[in-house]
């Protein structure tokens, strides 16, 4: 299976061999013509400002496309850090423009600066044994619609979420070398793919 990752800056070549350690093809993606031959998609962290500045050039005919294949087509995509407030149908004190797929409200750079950056043990659904989760200027989730499942929370906040064929971190699993979420997503387009026949 191919899983692109939208190339456009962030933690391309970490996702790229978290990928490969989990027998995964991965594709940096650039163009709106390399969308036709992957099967799902990761959104990595980055600057989201930057993203959007981009979003208002070149890439918005690729974003737009990203939006139709994963609500059409249901193609499976995957958001970390920055790639969960992309996916996020709102953003908390904010008009920044989003893929508005995923029935989440999320606060940007809610834990702080850069040096506020952290390293939590997190319990996540399903696992038996915590995850070492990374959190860079990381955004909160701070609510999330009826469909949505929550897959990891803490006090006030949410890490981890499903909705259908997309999945958010707030964390970043690639700066790790625990491949679980990775291995969790790969479980996702499995079954996406399945179900399409």
């Amino acid at each position: 299976m191919k899983v692109g990752i939208l190339a456009l800056q962030g933690d391309v070549a970490e996702h790229a061999k978290m990928l490969s350690n989990i027998d995964l093809e991965p594709a940096p993606i650039k163009y709106i013509e390399e969308l036709e031959s992957i099967d799902a998609l990761i959104i990595p962290g980055g600057e989201s400002t930057t993203i959007n500045r981009l979003a208002d050039y070149a890439a918005a005919a690729l974003l737009d496309r990203i939006k139709e294949k994963a609500l059409k087509e249901r193609m499976p995509v995957y958001g970390t850090c920055m790639g969960s407030i992309m996916l996020a149908k709102s953003v908390e004190g904010s008009n920044q423009k989003t893929l508005s797929l995923m029935d989440i409200t999320v606060s940007r750079n809610a834990y702080g600066p850069q040096k506020a950056s952290f390293e939590a043990d997190i319990a996540i659904k399903g696992e038996p044994l915590p995850y070492p989760a990374i959190f860079i200027r990381a955004p909160r989730i701070v609510s999330a619609g009826e469909d949505v499942e929550i897959l990891s929370r803490g006090e006030n906040e949410i890490f981890m979420a499903r909705q259908k064929n997309l999945l958010a971190t707030t964390f970043h699993p690639e700066l790790t070398e625990d491949t679980r979420i990775h291995e969790f997503f790969k479980g996702m387009i499995e079954e996406i793919l399945v179900k399409k026949g």
